[in-house]
């Protein structure tokens, strides 16, 4: 499938809902080729068609960031099909609403999983081609709760503190192939990772439109010679309390 001109190609993950969503139809807006990846086929047929309804072009590849395999799969029929990714955005993201002492072994390993080995394995997919094309965006979307402490998200902070960590590393690794690196702090997002305490929270948050219009902003406007290397954005009222 061949690209247009200068036709960036995006692979989104968590692109059924929230950040993503909202991520997907403005990369979209902006003439990029989306590629939609999270578990559900159904809520992804939505945001597709949201941007078919405009002209935008997007494709869905259903995926289950916790099975290594899958994703390594996904990414292959992505290479091949669409042709190499010129921007990935690492954005799934799951959490719970417990203090350490009660968050078990198998909630906190499947946290680490989605948040953070997910978008480790991710990376590794596209990076081959992208230092081959010495060129190349990777924006990770972290939380403020990698650079300010919340009570009751012990493994969500673990997973998002790694994260940040490693994509720190990265960067300087990659520094000499033109790939930008860019690590994104929202603070609270009317997202639906909140369960029932959004409808409660919500007048306090940002909404998810907001934020990515503030990344796509970014990816199109930054110059050449720039690196973004961080940007933390919060609700005008500041963190939840």
């Amino acid at each position: 499938m061949k690209n247009k001109p200068n036709q960036a190609v995006v692979w989104i993950t968590g692109a059924d809902s929230g950040i993503g969503k909202q991520l997907a139809i403005q990369f979209s807006i902006i003439g990029c080729k989306v590629i939609l990846s999270s578990r559900s086929k159904i809520k992804l047929k939505k945001t597709k068609n949201i941007i078919d309804k405009f002209g935008g072009e997007a494709y869905i590849e259903p995926l289950d960031l916790s099975d290594i395999k899958k994703i390594n799969l996904v990414y292959k029929k992505i290479f091949k099909t669409y042709g190499s990714v010129d921007v990935l955005v690492n954005n799934a993201g799951i959490t719970s609403f417990k203090d350490f002492k009660n968050t078990n072994i198998k909630e906190f390993k499947r946290i680490l999983d989605i948040n953070l080995i997910a978008s480790f394995v991710c990376i590794k997919n596209v990076l081959p081609s992208m230092i081959r094309k010495n060129d190349g965006w990777i924006i990770n979307i972290l939380s403020v709760a990698a650079k300010k402490i919340f009570r009751n998200s012990a493994a969500y902070t673990a997973s998002k503190m790694g994260l940040k960590g490693m994509i720190n590393v990265l960067r300087e690794e990659i520094r000499n192939h033109n790939i930008k690196v860019l690590s994104v702090f929202p603070g609270a997002t009317a997202t639906p990772i909140w369960g029932d305490k959004l409808e409660k929270l919500r007048h306090k948050m940002m909404s998810p439109d907001s934020v990515a219009e503030i990344i796509v902003s970014l990816y199109r406007l930054a110059p050449k010679d720039v690196m973004i290397e961080e940007i933390v954005i919060r609700p005008i009222g500041g963190d939840l309390k």
